[in-house]
């Protein structure tokens, strides 16, 4: 959805600007809130197809807003998240999310571009032509994540460069293969060579150092994976954009709050990541980090600059950010500024209603049919017997950083078994894509389950099926129902599957509207408690665990996976 700015455009923004003709939308005694300064001042704010043409003054307007009481603020910016993590489409998350403030959203197809590559980058690029909110893409920099996985595309530069002049592309998105960055991989290098002119996003957990300079030596501007204050603002001091993340596991805005202080709040911005529509209901999005951020004592012109102009700067974005003359009409309305409650948006000129989003065209949903294994049984998930301790991934509530552990395990009929007095469970991968047969195996710890299983089509970032569960026959009922249902959540006891969410685009997202989403999740995390599960947020948890460039312990389709060795774990006796 976009307005033309010819001649005739710009004669019209002028004439209404100046005062000289009516304006196409006007926002009557509004106080705007400025992200400059902090000051606040009543105004009308005049709109003329999808720009701002006036504020300080008084306007008319075809169609009026009255804001008396309300606040005007910029529309906010998520710099980075995957809209496949909110399980819907991209026409489902632009009417969930809108609402909350949210007019930009640069998203990584990240997800998707693993599963079906060039069909699946396609597909977003197509639906960010019809949504309300301005969707911005990022092309996905590592599709695979890395070499010891099996996903079910392969990307390499040739297939990224004809996307790469698209009106919605930003630029390269995450780079998270920065091992193969400090290597000087070939594929790597020139991947970047050819995004040296544009955006680079960053994705380096816990790197530090020389190794850090290396890395940002290649042009990466940004990182969202800081999880602590030092690393932080160690970046920060070495030039990169920090992006504060609060999603549905990876939870650092506590740990970073501290830093978004006057002195740098011009370079932090903030983003979800991975953020479903439950959290989304009983949390809210962007505005609820901003709610909490006030919360904790940050100044609101800090929170609000981070959520808008800070954003905007960073990549590149230069008509928004603000609200003035010229720029992109991206409004959020407030009822309550200090707890950022939202009572009405403008996208790009347009009153997010009801009428703005039956109005878009739907584009047809791909990758159908993209699970493509063989039902499995109990005995796949058997463990021979070892003689040494069992290295056992540890999760940790509210991050995707895992523990390295050892424990010693039961071992029956030469076969190594789960312990729920440790709280130690199965884990396995079944890869999906190209019918190989590979079944990682390996245990975990951290969900507190006493019986049953949950399995996951969503398993970043190949999307392999990774299920979690106290028995090999329960784990079988999980993975096969997933199987059944095209891609999907699955809790399942060892009689059967007792609560169920179908994703079926791409194994990834669901067809149906956001509400029925939610309340399918509700249904999950109820059975899954019943199961004893402790975690928040245990199918997002789940589809952290196949990660294999997040530290420490992880698990693929080939098996355990030491991140900080980068290697397979050696499981023989």
């Amino acid at each position: 959805m976009s307005v033309i700015h010819d001649e005739a455009f710009l004669g019209r923004a002028i004439a209404a600007g100046a005062g000289e003709e009516t304006a196409d939308l006007v926002i009557k005694n509004v106080q705007l809130f400025n992200v400059v300064d902090g000051t606040t001042r009543d105004t009308d704010i005049a709109i003329v197809g999808d720009r701002i043409v006036g504020i300080h003054g008084s306007y008319e307007g075809v169609e009026t807003i009255d804001g008396t009481g309300l606040t005007a603020v910029p529309g906010f910016i998520d710099t980075h998240l995957h809209v496949e993590s909110s399980l819907v489409t991209p026409f489902e998350f632009d009417r969930c999310v809108l609402p909350h403030g949210v007019t930009t959203a640069i998203c990584d197809p990240h997800e998707i571009a693993n599963v079906l590559g060039s069909e699946g980058i396609r597909y977003f690029l197509d639906s960010s032509l019809e949504t309300v909110m301005d969707l911005r893409v990022n092309l996905s920099s590592c599709v695979p994540a890395t070499a010891f996985e099996t996903a079910g595309a392969c990307l390499e530069i040739e297939d990224l460069l004809p996307f790469r002049d698209h009106p919605k592309v930003i630029g390269l998105a995450e780079f998270m293969n920065f091992p193969g960055v400090l290597a000087r991989d070939p594929k790597v290098l020139a991947k970047l060579a050819a995004f040296q002119d544009g955006h680079i996003d960053g994705h380096a957990p816990l790197l530090s150092g020389m190794g850090l300079n290396g890395y940002l030596a290649a042009g990466i501007r940004t990182d969202h994976e800081a999880t602590t204050a030092e690393e932080a603002l160690e970046k920060l001091s070495k030039g990169m954009t920090i992006l504060m993340r609060e999603g549905s596991v990876s939870k650092d805005l506590e740990a970073l709050a501290p830093i978004l202080t006057p002195d740098v709040s011009a370079f932090i911005a903030l983003c979800t990541d991975d953020r479903n529509p439950l959290d989304i209901a009983e949390e809210g999005h962007l505005d609820s980090m901003i709610r909490r951020l006030i919360a904790k004592g940050i100044r609101p012109l800090d929170a609000y600059r981070a959520a808008s102009w800070s954003a905007a700067n960073a990549f590149g974005l230069k008509d928004r950010g603000t609200i003035g003359p010229g720029k992109r009409a991206d409004i959020v309305l407030l009822n309550d500024f200090q707890d950022c409650r939202v009572e009405q948006v403008i996208a790009g000129g347009v009153v997010a209603d009801d009428a703005a989003f039956s109005g878009r065209s739907i584009i047809a949903p791909v990758g159908l049919d993209s699970v493509k294994v063989d039902p499995v049984s109990a005995s796949h998930f058997h463990i021979p017997a070892r003689n040494s301790e069992a290295d056992v991934i540890g999760v940790v509530p509210g991050k995707i950083i895992t523990e390295h552990l050892k424990r010693t395990l039961p071992v029956s009929g030469g076969k190594t078994l789960a312990d729920l007095k440790q709280d130690v469970l199965k884990v396995a991968v079944v890869e999906r894509h190209k019918g190989t047969g590979n079944i990682g195996l390996g245990f975990v710890n951290g969900f507190g389950m006493q019986r049953g299983a949950i399995a996951s089509s969503v398993g970043h970032d190949s999307h392999n099926i990774c299920v979690v569960g106290a028995d090999d026959d329960a784990m079988a009922h999980a993975v096969n129902r997933v199987i059944g249902m095209k891609g999907g959540f699955v809790v399942a006891n060892s009689d059967g599957p007792v609560a169920e969410l179908a994703l079926p685009l791409a194994g990834l997202m669901s067809l149906e509207p956001f509400e029925e989403v939610r309340e399918s999740l509700e249904d999950l995390r109820s059975a899954a408690k019943d199961l004893g599960c402790t975690l928040a947020e245990p199918f997002l948890q789940v589809a952290f665990l196949p990660l294999p460039v997040i530290p420490h312990l992880k698990i693929t389709d080939f098996g355990v996976f030491d991140v900080n060795k980068f290697e397979l774990v050696d499981q023989g006796s």
